[in-house]
């Protein structure tokens, strides 16, 4: 189990404060037996602080000793491929065999953001391309020679929620697949659909067929594949809930406002002063929350690793209530979630 920490800021808390944090973080995450911590890349987002992953990943890994370090990742219409295979190479020369990269196809939220990092409209639409050329030149293929050489191949993984598996399978990279598909029991809330559960679940449809389609490659000798769900652990189911809402609360109305702004406490968002469009949209984002007390939440992330196949989660969920989120860590560290028969 890993996690990923997306650097989401808070109501009264400066963003090199939210920053630190994270690595603050990661340290602990270490010392509870954690696998890895990934950072993320946002881009002029009011309520994230994380822009620059290979910077912050390389903070979390002089750090920490053991832990593994990922991005989660890096945005690749935002820089030339070029660019990135050098981040990337200056990483593993950095902190050999400890880096993960995930690769993103995501632009700019906003015109404006896309005009200042230099991206046209139809960016993402480049983005096998880009890859395929980022491999190339990590593999020492590229038009001119990467500084550092690398010592050893980086593992790379394409972000997906599902569409770019086949691509994933193709390049013989790994994958890191989110969103609302790894969950046959999301509608179901904390504890998932009885009936559901007592069948008991067939295999995801996308990860199966990557497993099937995978081509060995110098990157991974066989598939890999990680799943991300939102998580939020506490003694009690009421006291998860809070945990979880005040990002719930924030993805919800940033539909509506077009800004997604600071996580605000759980005691200052009453649901019942939203409209009820906004309040369904709250109620959704807290279904696609894992969230409950220990057995709940362990339950829950055992079917998604059996639906998926998961080789690894990446539990991600950012919270206002620092000790809430501490506690969360810890009872997280101490869940065993195993994949089974597949």
């Amino acid at each position: 189990m890993s996690v990923l920490d997306r650097a989401l800021t808070r109501r009264g808390a400066a963003d090199d404060v939210i920053l630190r944090e994270v690595v603050d973080r990661a340290v602990r995450l270490e010392a509870l037996g954690f696998r890895g911590v990934w950072v993320a890349e946002h881009h002029a987002v009011p309520g994230i602080a994380g822009s620059s992953p290979a910077l912050l990943a390389s903070a979390v890994a002089g750090a920490t000793s053991r832990i593994r370090v990922g991005t989660g990742g890096i945005m690749v219409p935002a820089h030339p491929p070029f660019v990135i295979a050098e981040a990337v190479s200056t990483l593993e020369a950095l902190h050999p065999s400890r880096v993960d990269v995930g690769l993103g196809a995501s632009t700019g939220f906003t015109s404006a953001v896309r005009w200042s990092l230099r991206q046209d409209d139809d960016a993402a639409s480049h983005f096998e391309a880009d890859v395929e050329e980022l491999t190339d030149v990590l593999s020492g293929r590229g038009a001119v020679t990467l500084r550092p050489l690398p010592a050893a191949p980086t593992p790379l993984y394409l972000l997906t929620g599902g569409g770019r598996l086949p691509f994933a399978a193709r390049a013989g990279l790994g994958a890191v697949l989110g969103g609302p598909s790894v969950d046959p029991g999301a509608a179901g809330g904390v504890a998932g659909d009885e009936e559901s559960d007592a069948r008991g679940p067939e295999s995801h449809p996308g990860a199966t067929a990557y497993r099937s389609a995978f081509v060995p490659s110098s990157w991974f000798s066989a598939p890999r594949l990680i799943v991300s769900a939102s998580v939020a652990v506490a003694p009690t189911e009421e006291a998860a809930r809070r945990l979880a809402l005040p990002e719930a609360w924030a993805m919800a109305l940033s539909r509506s406002t077009g800004s997604f702004d600071s996580l605000l406490p759980a005691e200052d968002l009453d649901v019942a002063a939203l409209s009820s469009q906004q309040a369904r949209r709250v109620e959704q984002a807290l279904a696609s929350t894992v969230h409950g007390t220990p057995e709940q939440v362990a339950a829950r992330l055992q079917r998604i690793v059996r639906y998926t196949g998961a080789d690894e989660l990446l539990v991600t969920g950012d919270v206002s209530d620092r000790a809430g989120g501490e506690l969360s860590d810890r009872l997280l560290g101490q869940m065993v979630i195993r994949r089974g028969d597949v």
